[in-house]
């Protein structure tokens, strides 16, 4: 692969002149200051007070109508299924932040490719387009023996169908789906501009788009250069190219993705 020279001309500019004019602006979404309000809305933390009343309620239930032994174990016993239960739907996705349902569909079957050798950065932030087309997030960036891909997950309107035509136009129902494809493309350019950058050779990353809801007529078709097929086949469509990535290349990949596409939703 061709190695690409990395501009440090702007880096070194802006250290010299830092104390004669402001910052530049980051073309990353900067996140709001946590607020004691932002913390009440937490959901993790809403999750917590919901289950310490019912554990409550019902401890005191049960130990009013037989014995504080028995309250006590009842509580406990409350919060430890809701923790349980509650873990089996858990993103890695900072909790304040809930990812959509096509979302956490397409990483619970990208954690089962973990010991095929593949990986997953998940709501990862990229520059945004001048037209503000992009939201600015990759939904999910595997990497992985086949290569690396960034995969939007969509939940679309399942009573609508999905048509493809000559690989140029993407329509749901009587929906163009142009933007949402130029979308994809433009977000997994800038995935791979900033991962080659760090690297130093090229990276390339195969914008795709995961759908859930509507029927498909294909199992993976491209349109506007981004591989469109039904959400349910994410994993099959990750393993069905050649292998050629090392575990090497994807751990030394995934690294450098890690460094310059910072989480969408960073804690704190």
């Amino acid at each position: 692969m061709a190695p690409v020279e990395r501009d440090t001309s702007t880096h070194t500019s802006t250290q010299e002149r830092d104390d004669e004019r402001p910052a530049e602006e980051s073309p990353f979404e900067r996140p709001k200051e946590e607020t004691y309000g932002d913390l009440i809305g937490d959901p993790q933390v809403q999750r917590w007070i919901r289950r310490s009343v019912a554990a409550l309620a019902l401890g005191l239930l049960f130990a009013l109508i037989i014995n504080i032994p028995v309250g006590l174990t009842v509580a406990i016993l409350v919060v430890v299924v809701d923790v349980v239960l509650k873990n089996r739907k858990e993103s890695t996705v900072e909790a304040w932040r809930k990812p959509s349902v096509a979302e956490r569909k397409t990483e619970r079957q990208l954690r089962g490719m973990e010991k095929a050798g593949y990986r997953a950065l998940h709501a990862r932030a990229v520059p945004r387009d001048d037209e503000g087309v992009s939201d600015g997030q990759i939904d999910h960036l595997v990497i992985g023996p086949t290569g690396v891909y960034a995969v939007d997950s969509e939940k679309w309107d399942k009573r609508l169908p999905v048509r493809a035509m000559s690989h140029r136009k993407l329509f749901l129902g009587p929906f163009n789906k142009k933007e949402r494809l130029d979308e994809a493309r433009w977000e997994s350019e800038q995935a791979s501009r900033l991962i080659s950058g760090e690297l130093g050779y090229e990276v390339p990353v195969q914008p795709s788009l995961a759908i859930y809801g509507p029927a498909i007529s294909w199992k993976v078709l491209m349109v506007r250069e981004v591989d469109v097929y039904a959400g349910a086949r994410a994993r099959n469509y990750l393993r069905r190219r050649p292998k050629i990535l090392t575990s090497v290349d994807v751990d030394r990949i995934f690294d450098a993705a890690a460094r310059v596409l910072p989480p969408k939703y960073p804690e704190g």
